[in-house]
């Protein structure tokens, strides 16, 4: 970074700091991204995921969650801190998402729940088979 270590660890006293602002600044970044995709209320989760899946699926947010994606297996296996991280970092996004939904709270917070789930899917076989077989799946779920 061309800084002092002292620096560095002023403003982030130990790792776990470190790793908490990198990636919720990530994910912050992830969501300024995708706002611009969600020009309209979606009905559902699928017209949802089909606005974001454009947005998705370039460069700059697969290298977001690939670090998304070893974080979330860190935590599997409860380590910190992205034991505690990870799941308020969904919560977040189901509760970010769900303001992109039309009807009840009650419905926009399952279509939110439902989005995420098949959009991490999508993106976990994209990050592990490739563009081809995720896309294949995208369509099929009608999010393509």
């Amino acid at each position: 970074l061309g800084v002092s270590d002292r620096i560095i660890v002023y403003y982030f006293p130990t790792k776990n700091d470190l790793v908490s602002d990198v990636i919720v600044a990530m994910g912050l970044q992830l969501q300024t991204e995708l706002a611009k995709a969600f020009t309209n209320i979606a009905a559902d989760h699928r017209e949802l995921a089909s606005a974001a899946w454009p947005v998705l699926t370039t460069p700059e947010a697969e290298r977001v969650f690939a670090l998304f994606f070893e974080a979330s297996g860190l935590a599997a296996v409860g380590r910190e801190p992205y034991k505690s991280l990870v799941p308020a970092l969904v919560v977040g996004w189901i509760d970010w998402a769900a303001q992109h939904i039309s009807g009840s709270a009650k419905q926009r917070r399952a279509e939110a729940e439902t989005a995420i789930a098949v959009i991490d899917g999508l993106l976990l076989v994209r990050l592990l088979a490739g563009p081809g077989p995720a896309n294949r799946a995208a369509q099929s779920l009608g999010v393509i």
